[in-house]
């Protein structure tokens, strides 16, 4: 496990629930931004760093607007070490 990674989404809130609400179903970066009551500049931004760490993907890159991201194999994994994280 990349400890660091997991570092790196545990220290944000944001970035967290972000992968918490991408594991549950595919959204664009407005409605993350409107369900998680966020500026979309934030969502954006966070999306940018967990793409970067290839936690999640866009499955719509071709597009400006309405681009659609899901998590990847990597951010699940993430987030089952924290879910210990959080039970210990």
């Amino acid at each position: 496990m990349d400890w660091e990674t997991v570092s790196f989404v545990f220290s944000s809130r944001l970035r967290l629930k972000i992968l918490l609400k991408l594991s549950k179903s595919k959204n664009t970066p407005k409605q993350l931004s409107i369900s998680l009551k966020q500026p979309m500049s934030h969502v954006s931004k966070a999306l940018k760093q967990l793409n970067e760490r290839q936690l999640v993907e866009c499955l719509t890159p071709s597009r400006r607007k309405g681009r659609l991201y899901d998590i990847t194999q990597s951010g699940s994994k993430v987030l089952d070490e924290i879910g210990k994280i959080g039970r210990e």
